[in-house]
């Protein structure tokens, strides 16, 4: 009953409204404000303090810094195989395997399309086609800076606003075609392997999507706004294996897909798998 509740509620409150003002209190640089966020935020979840490289919490400018806290670089090895690909972020890994018939398992019992999630044409698609994917769930309590898999060089983007459901497994497990209709964020990669997507999935209170080739975010854009970076040889993105690549204000999901017969998952990774990042979770 709960449950259903939760998911009802969704529904009918506006969820953009409601993450617009959540957005403008974790920005802000009071500090009355910005540590009584943090001061709650400590006492609900379960923050690693000791892993930050800046351990004190109230230090942070604001909520949002505080939220993107770097981790000491040594506490997230990056693995150096030739051609092994590592976990984007920390998180759960909440379903993972292959790509059938272009759809993707959302849950049990639950499936979205490929075409869907990522917007672009079929012909840029349709590479992924029986590919593989994984889909990454960042909790509240979880590093949430996004790196590169794999080293590669950025060839296309589309932001496509959406809807702000929940992600996490209540609601996945609930709401039809839940990533292929909340706001996202797609990069095609093109790597030594061929092309890789990540898609970033916003959410439910999630202030912002951001890229570390971008200064500012999106939310500017109303409407799906594509970038060809192929045609821009003054704006070329090339990010290493390991190189920080995005950050999310305030949690969400990641999925990563890979084209047929690319890549291999690694063996210690399945469903519920729990990742750090840096971690092998396949090779090519």
């Amino acid at each position: 009953m709960r449950d259903t509740l939760f998911i009802l509620f969704q529904y009918f409150i506006p969820q953009h409204f409601i993450s617009r003002i959540v957005s403008k209190f974790a920005a802000s640089k009071n500090k009355s404000i910005k540590n009584t966020f943090i001061s709650l935020y400590l006492k609900r979840f379960d923050i690693k303090m000791n892993e930050a490289l800046n351990e004190n919490p109230f230090d942070y400018e604001s909520f949002n810094d505080f939220f993107t806290r770097e981790l000491k670089p040594e506490l997230r090895p990056i693995d150096q195989g030739d051609n092994s690909i590592i976990a984007p972020c920390d998180g759960l890994i909440s379903q993972c395997g292959q790509i059938s018939d272009n759809n993707i398992i959302q849950a049990k019992s639950k499936i979205f399309n490929l075409n869907d999630l990522l917007g672009f044409e079929e012909s840029t698609n349709s590479v992924f086609q029986n590919g593989t994917f994984l889909t990454f769930y960042l909790a509240p309590k979880d590093y949430h800076r996004i790196h590169m898999p794999y080293g590669g060089k950025l060839k296309s983007m589309i932001y496509i606003p959406g809807d702000l459901f929940s992600v996490n497994k209540v609601t996945a497990n609930s709401v039809d075609n839940l990533f292929s209709r909340n706001e996202r964020l797609v990069c095609i990669f093109e790597t030594a392997y061929g092309p890789m997507a990540m898609v970033l999935v916003g959410a439910i209170i999630v202030s912002g999507i951001r890229v570390v080739w971008k200064k500012n975010g999106f939310s500017q854009f109303h409407q799906i706004k594509k970038w060809d970076f192929s045609l821009e040889m003054d704006n070329e993105v090339s990010l290493e294996k390991g190189q920080e690549m995005g950050h999310f204000m305030l949690g969400s999901t990641v999925i990563l897909c890979f084209p047929d017969s690319k890549m291999s998952l690694d063996k210690r990774v399945s469903k519920d798998s729990v990742i750090q990042m840096g971690e092998v979770i396949g090779s090519y």
